[in-house]
């Protein structure tokens, strides 16, 4: 079990076999889990309680998340006299435009760490902490189901709760069923296995070192965007996340931003056109895969980043929150990004125009 309940946009969702009559109205706990809120954060630098919900019977209880002006976190837990409080610091760079947060607790262990990270950015700051009480089953159905008896700042994309602790970090970006170019023909992304060989961006061949996945709430980071053939090159459809950047090069690129190749976010190229925003399901699976030399990985006539890791191998403790916890730390590479230029949507789209020309 994972994903226990999503409320986002029009979607309020609790899982069933979870949250049967009893649980949703008694006083069962949740005492190992995860909370993840995806917010936009204030562009007038005041104070957001993201979201807050309070009760009385069967005894007193209340959370809180807030987030301050500067970057900084409070969150807020009470069950009858039990009141837990942690603080995760602003980070010297100041705010971001949105972050998701990722509150993960095991009550039996006796621990608990509040997680902040970029969706777009590659760095996670962490704090770990003495265990909160655990939640209420009916708390988490109130907030879900009843969102006027619970204060939510408009800026929440969205917030869901899983069973399990939730990794943090690098995320996988690609659909499953996309196909990547190795040597003996097409191979879709989610059965390639350690060992594979694919053809990157340069036109070498690499050893896939892990292939990761992971199944999300399809809504904010997190929410598919359709890239569509033949723009940009595709000759195919393909489905990837927001943040997912593809690597453009050409004499329309030289020329116009006088680069051999540049960066451009998934995001960027929605449009109408070039990219668009899809809703499926409320729940996706995307893959994504590990090379030795970070490069982009050739889909369908597109040149896409594989996972980037950077210097993660010397942080053992940051490794341990991710999708790669079991990778050997031995056999993690150390990974550099070539220093392309991110375009912005407008000149995404100027590209995008060009190129399908």
């Amino acid at each position: 079990m994972s994903w226990i309940a999503v409320a986002g946009g029009e979607r309020n969702w609790t899982c069933p076999d979870i949250f049967s009559s009893d649980a949703a109205s008694g006083e069962a706990l949740l005492p190992r889990g995860s909370l993840v809120i995806e917010t936009r954060l204030s562009p007038h630098g005041r104070p957001q309680m993201l979201l807050a919900y309070e009760r009385r019977h069967p005894w007193a209880g209340r959370i809180s998340l807030q987030a301050l002006p500067g970057g900084s976190v409070v969150l807020v837990m009470a069950q009858g006299d039990a009141v837990f409080h942690t603080v995760l610091p602003a980070h010297e760079n100041g705010r971001t435009d949105v972050l998701r947060l990722t509150f993960s607790w095991d009550s039996p262990r006796r621990w608990a760490r509040l997680s902040v990270e970029q969706p777009e950015g590659d760095e996670v700051r962490s704090v770990e902490t003495p265990a909160p009480p655990p939640l209420m089953l009916s708390d988490i159905f109130t907030m879900i189901h009843r969102p006027q008896l619970c204060e939510r700042d408009d800026d929440v994309i969205y917030f869901a709760v899983s069973s399990a602790i939730e990794p943090v970090g690098p995320m996988p970006s690609i659909f499953g069923e996309t196909e990547v170019s190795t040597p003996f023909g097409a191979r879709v992304i989610s059965k390639l296995k350690p060992g594979d060989l694919v053809y990157t961006h340069s036109g070498e061949l690499q050893p896939v070192l892990a292939n990761i996945s992971r199944r999300v709430p399809a809504l904010g980071s997190f929410r598919p965007v359709r890239l569509r053939s033949p723009y940009l090159g595709l000759t195919r459809d393909i489905h990837v996340a927001p943040h997912q950047k593809l690597v453009i090069g050409g004499s329309e690129v030289e020329y116009t931003f006088g680069r051999e190749a540049v960066l451009i976010p998934a995001e960027n190229l929605v449009n109408g056109f070039t990219g668009i925003y899809e809703d499926p399901p409320l729940f996706v699976r995307y893959h994504q895969v590990l090379l030795p030399n970070h490069d982009a990985i050739q889909v369908s006539g597109c040149a896409i980043e594989s996972l980037y890791v950077g210097r993660m191998r010397r942080d053992r403790d940051l490794m341990d929150k991710t999708l790669l916890a079991d990778f050997p730390a031995r056999s993690m590479p150390e990974q550099f990004r070539k220093g392309y230029q991110v375009l912005k949507p407008f000149e995404a789209v100027t590209l995008a125009e060009a190129r399908a020309a």
